[in-house]
């Protein structure tokens, strides 16, 4: 059975830094696309940032240099480190994974998802 547990989130000031971790349980190795999103409540989730097989990145628009993204296969870990953070990073950051590839605007093809951890921002 594949669980995904996220920890790291926080409260922080705007310009610091958060790096948020995903723990992967189970089978990882057959994930052909792994990813983070965010949401924040009455609104969409929208993706931040995916890998793919065999490690290929890619970012949201406005994410790219602040944020990235990396695993750590032998530990089965995905990490988000969080670079100059804006009041507008504030949300819920949830990790996913699929067996197939998806891209960043599919949040629905992802099968396995985790409970989330909140990241706060002030100004």
């Amino acid at each position: 059975q594949v669980q995904l547990k996220e920890s790291g989130g926080g409260s922080v000031q705007a310009g610091g830094s958060l790096r948020l971790s995903c723990q992967i349980s189970g089978d990882s190795v057959s994930f052909k696309s792994m990813a983070w999103f965010r949401q924040v409540p009455r609104k969409e989730r929208e993706g931040v940032a995916r890998v793919w097989y065999p490690d290929d990145k890619d970012y949201a628009y406005g994410m790219e240099g602040r944020f990235t993204i990396s695993r750590d296969i032998t530990k089965n870990i995905l990490y988000l480190q969080m670079t100059y953070l804006k009041p507008e990073d504030t949300a819920m950051y949830y990790c996913a994974a699929s067996r197939e590839y998806w891209g960043l605007a599919s949040p629905t093809g992802f099968e396995f998802w985790g409970q989330g951890t909140q990241v706060t921002v002030s100004s």
